[in-house]
């Protein structure tokens, strides 16, 4: 056995996952089977962001460093035999931003051992990667309240010759969500044409973007609900519900290099008609007490019938000095009222066979099924972060999905992560995970150049 038998970095209380402004602090064990010649003990804690135009490949196009720091531990000596520990403390920036690993990139914070020996001797190094996680609170994002609308009118040939159209109308019940949250999808399809639809399908979109000369765009299908066609010349009303499996958060504040956006798709194959619905991701829900609805109540009926009577008391007055008083005029008889057609109706598809226009979807007040009512989740549509674990298996799941308020103990996805047991409207973190290791990130070598191509964040 060699000079060095144990070389180790440990956290104090083996905390993993930190938060920006907060300090890390722990030991260096070191031990040694025979005596060992030193010039010097070194601790060096880093956080940085690589991004690259390749998959996978830590050859970095372009870096940021947050911060690098570097203590000495211990001066010139010999170590003698046996354990020695060696504690040491730093205090991470309030800037700094998440931890993230992406195809493209990553952000990635280590705190690093060395062992300098003398001339010609080998020296020594160990790391050792810890997680920074800076909560996005949904209440603190920008124009988060509400829900999220969009509509489209597609016109397109069929047939040779002939040409129809679809009216595609879709919102989402709000614009933030956590992971383990429901996102509500309703959407209203018209089909103005004498063909059939294909299946409609919505889907939660991953958009990351690397910020280099050429910006690459990383976009990937997270989760996708499937419902049935529409008929010709029928109009439907579809509602589905997503599943948010653990995520990374929508923003990276304080990185410049990598951009991630969230949105709703909903789509038909044929004809080729789609929408996208923007929403944020985050680690804080919403919390509805935070933000009141602004509605002016109406007035009661004792304040109706006050105030004509107050308006029109000064007109009375005036017109009884002028005039004299009149007989109250009879009322006009009321015209046979005439039956109407609703207005939600539509002109091609009677009420009687309105149920018969779309299989799979779900009408106005009325609860059919959906064709495959189950999420299918993309295996490898996940960028590491902190409170992101995924098991071994990514099994695709045809289980029903569970009604608003209930969520199984493990996502669709196949990820463990703990949610909470019930998702409500309380301003409370989602639970943190172990993330992956960093083992293969590559360190920068030399200071970062500047960024003058950096996009806004």
């Amino acid at each position: 056995m060699g000079k060095l038998q144990e070389f180790e970095i440990t956290f104090d209380k083996n905390k993993v996952v930190y938060s920006p402004g907060e300090s890390i602090s722990g030991t260096v064990t070191i031990k040694l089977g025979q005596p060992l010649q030193c010039k010097a003990i070194k601790v060096n804690c880093n956080g940085f962001c690589g991004i690259t135009n390749k998959v996978n490949d830590t050859a970095w196009t372009v870096e940021e460093q947050y911060f690098n720091s570097t203590v000495a531990v211990a001066d010139k000596g010999t170590l003698k035999q046996g354990e020695h520990t060696f504690p040491f403390k730093f205090l991470i920036p309030d800037t700094a931003p998440t931890s993230f690993e992406g195809s493209y990139g990553r952000i990635v914070y280590r705190v690093r051992a060395f062992i300098d020996t003398p001339r010609f001797a080998k020296d020594y190094n160990t790391e050792k990667a810890f997680y920074l996680l800076r909560l996005l609170n949904l209440n603190e994002v920008p124009d988060v309240w509400g829900t999220c609308s969009s509509a489209v009118t597609q016109q397109f040939t069929y047939m040779l010759m002939k040409t129809g159209t679809v009216v595609l109308k879709a919102e989402t019940d709000m614009k933030g969500y956590t992971p383990g949250q429901i996102i509500k999808v309703m959407a209203n399809i018209h089909n103005q044409s004498g063909k059939n639809t294909s299946n409609m399908v919505a889907s939660l979109m991953q958009r990351v973007t690397y910020e280099t000369k050429r910006p690459t765009h990383d976009v990937r299908t997270i989760a996708e609900v499937e419902g049935g066609v529409v008929k010709a010349g029928k109009e439907l009303e579809w509602k589905e519900q997503i599943i948010v499996p653990p995520l990374p958060q929508s923003s990276l504040a304080g990185c410049d290099l990598i951009k991630i956006e969230y949105y709703v798709k909903v789509s038909l194959k044929s004809p080729d008609v789609m929408l996208t619905l923007p929403i944020h991701i985050g680690n804080v829900s919403l919390d509805k007490k935070l933000h009141p609805s602004k509605k002016v109540a109406p007035p009661s009926s004792a304040e109706a019938e006050d105030t004509p009577a107050s308006a029109s008391t000064p007109n009375t007055s005036t017109s009884t000095t002028t005039l004299p008083p009149r007989p109250a005029p009879k009322p006009a008889p009321r015209p046979t009222p005439r039956s109407r057609v609703s207005s939600y109706n539509s002109p091609s598809a009677p009420p009687a066979e309105y149920h018969q226009g779309a299989e799979g979807g779900t009408q106005t007040n009325d609860g059919l099924p959906n064709k495959r009512h189950s999420q299918l989740v993309s295996p490898n549509a996940f960028s590491y972060a902190p409170g992101l674990f995924f098991s071994q298996n990514h099994q695709q799941h045809n289980g029903p999905v569970p009604a608003p308020g209930e969520l199984p103990l493990s996502g669709p996805t196949g990820a463990t992560a703990p949610y909470p047991s019930a998702i409500g409207t309380s301003s409370v973190p989602t639970p943190l995970i172990l993330p992956p290791d960093y083992g293969t990130s590559a360190y920068p070598q030399e200071a970062p150049p500047s960024y003058d191509e950096s996009c806004n964040t």
